[in-house]
């Protein structure tokens, strides 16, 4: 169990620096900063590359294109779960090098699962219940995905050796790789006119040449062995990440397949354009983080102290880089489908599109603290997060949709997601982390920023021209208010990551 903020790591009375030395904590850090900053930027290429595929695909797709392949991918997501039964995580949090043997077992049980993926996805897509909703070409898309299933297990060994290295700017070369392949031949072919069938190209090109990419990053014995005492060890701490990720996908892909066979695939395509198009800065920031905070958490379980310096600074800049984003976004999307012809179409998904953005900014907050919970082995406390959620994504939602509609979807998750504030109460259980703190300036910044938005909608919708110019001064005024009120912390906490 890991102690408290006010509890030393051994019944001695030494400083943290001195029972771990101060030369780990050096590696330590510079190894997460340098990983973080380059992970960053290169993860930032991937989301530059699937925002421009976006912009183009909103012109070329239609919203029964989006919910096609947004139904598709609920019911993949769903089967992502018996895919690797906690395993992954388990090999990532284990205290100790992780043997062949343990690499081995993993291998072998993910490539048995996945290949069992497959041959469910083959039953189910040939039955009446998906074949009714989207038809041949969903049935060809869902094929496709499963089959990545078999290939990403060959990778999936190689991350995870890059993660325990925190060597996490070797990770986004196979990503780049990917995103590239992916994005290339799905633009191209929707511009020839393939519709929603170009996914099913794109994904079994992504899967390949992600696979060899890594590999290539990565190489590892592979082998196939089945050790009962290592696959138990692993166990017991998978288990209770599955059974979080059990809940997660109860409250996500099962949740949202249902909402598949409510809605028309024309509505349903509104919900995932909006939803997809929200989680951009997530992905963006959040996502980026968090693959690198998990192992770096990990490592530091036994100094809160050092914990809690290292998650406030992720707070910090999570914080300051996805509000202006998401607000940005959220002023300006109206205004891009009044001044681009071809997303007029998108209308009627704005208003869920600004209330899924909100409810991200509370993400935002809450997974870096549910991630720090799993990753100092508090898997009970995120379980129990889970369940609320859970509950209150299957409860509330029906409500909301009956009073409306489609936009009833969107709502809820902005209702749920102030619950998010229990996360923080969990988290300081076991480390004394000031939350208030690291966001305030963000927010009250963010704030100014949406004013000015608002007060400049007319001009925004006006002509493409004055949204370009429009956008460029929203970026300046959070800038300039976040430079009023927090010039010094942005400056003392940018220079404690490079202090020595």
């Amino acid at each position: 169990m890991p102690l408290s903020a006010h509890q030393t790591p051994t019944d001695t009375t030494d400083d943290l620096e001195e029972v771990l030395s101060t030369a780990d904590i050096k590696s330590l850090k510079q190894k997460s900063v340098s990983g973080a900053l380059s992970y960053f930027m290169r993860t930032a290429v991937l989301q530059g590359i699937g925002l421009v595929s976006a912009f183009i695909l909103s012109a070329f797709f239609s919203p029964e294109d989006y919910g096609v392949y947004g139904y598709v991918t609920q019911v993949i997501g769903l089967l992502i779960f018996f895919s690797d039964i906690g395993l992954a995580a388990s090999l990532v949090q284990k205290k100790n090098e992780p043997s062949l043997k343990d690499y081995r077992t993993v291998f072998t049980v993910q490539q048995i699962l996945s290949w069992l993926i497959v041959l469910v996805a083959i039953m189910v897509g040939s039955s009446s219940f998906i074949q009714q909703k989207v038809g041949p070409t969903g049935n060809w898309i869902l094929l496709a995905l499963a089959i990545s299933f078999p290939l990403a297990s060959l990778k999936t060994i190689s991350s995870i050796k890059l993660e325990r290295k925190l060597q996490f700017s070797k990770l986004v070369f196979p990503q780049i790789l990917e995103q590239i392949s992916f994005h290339g031949i799905l633009i191209a072919l929707a511009w020839k006119g393939y519709g929603a069938m170009a996914y099913t190209w794109a994904i079994l090109v992504r899967s390949i040449v992600g696979t060899v990419a890594m590999l290539f990053t990565m190489p590892w014995k592979i082998g196939f062995q089945l050790d009962r005492k290592s696959l138990k060890n692993l166990l017991g701490f998978g288990a209770k990440f599955q059974l979080n990720d059990l809940l997660a996908r109860i409250k996500d892909q099962l949740y949202f397949l249902a909402l598949g066979q409510f809605f028309s695939l024309k509505e349903f395509g509104y919900i995932q354009w909006s939803k997809n198009w929200s989680m951009y800065p997530y992905n963006l920031t959040v996502q980026n983080v968090m693959s690198i905070t998990f192992p770096t958490f990990s490592r530091l379980q036994k100094y809160p102290d050092l914990l809690k310096k290292a998650l406030e600074k992720s707070l910090f800049f999570i914080s300051l880089s996805i509000f202006p984003i998401l607000v940005g976004m959220s002023v300006l999307i109206n205004p891009l489908t009044q001044v681009i012809g071809k997303y007029n179409k998108w209308q009627p998904a704005v208003f869920s599109f600004i209330l899924f953005a909100l409810s991200v900014s509370w993400s935002a907050i809450s997974t870096p603290l549910v991630n720090t919970l799993n990753a100092i082995g508090q898997i009970n406390k995120s379980l129990k997060l889970m369940v609320i959620w859970t509950i209150l994504t299957w409860v509330i939602s029906p409500i909301t949709i009956y009073f409306f509609g489609l936009n009833g979807v969107a709502l809820a998750a902005l209702l749920i997601s102030f619950t998010s504030i229990l996360s923080i109460k969990y988290v300081k259980e076991f480390v004394a982390i000031n939350v208030w703190e690291q966001i305030w300036r963000q927010l009250l910044a963010g704030m100014v920023m949406a004013g000015v938005g608002l007060a400049m909608q007319p001009l925004l919708s006006s002509s493409l021209k004055l949204f370009l110019i429009g956008g460029f001064v929203l970026g300046l005024s959070y800038l300039l208010a976040l430079f009023l009120i927090g010039y010094k912390k942005i400056v003392n906490e940018a220079k404690s990551l490079f202090s020595k």
